[in-house]
């Protein structure tokens, strides 16, 4: 599922238009986004959380030459899913 197809669900269930509901999805996306740059921790009840995390510094190797090389520090996104949502994956 993509944004389009979320919007034209969210619209169907809602009887809104679909401009209407892709500017909410977008919305919601943005507002994730922008909290996740600030560092916070956006949770989601029955659903989950999106947190932010550090990934140090560390060593990797060019796979075309072998050559070891210096990966810099960066930040990345995780999502830990809610009970009700793996329960819903797992049966």
């Amino acid at each position: 599922m993509n944004n389009t197809e979320l919007a034209e669900a969210l619209a169907a269930d809602h009887g809104l238009t679909k401009a209407d509901a892709r500017k909410y999805v977008d919305g919601v996306f943005s507002a994730i986004a922008g909290a996740a740059a600030k560092g916070e921790e956006v949770s989601l009840n029955g659903f989950g959380k999106f947190k932010v995390k550090d990934q140090p510094a560390r060593e990797g190797r060019n796979p075309s030459t072998g050559a070891v090389i210096q990966i810099a520090a960066s930040k990345k996104l995780t999502f830990t899913p809610a009970k009700a949502v793996k329960d819903q994956l797992n049966g």
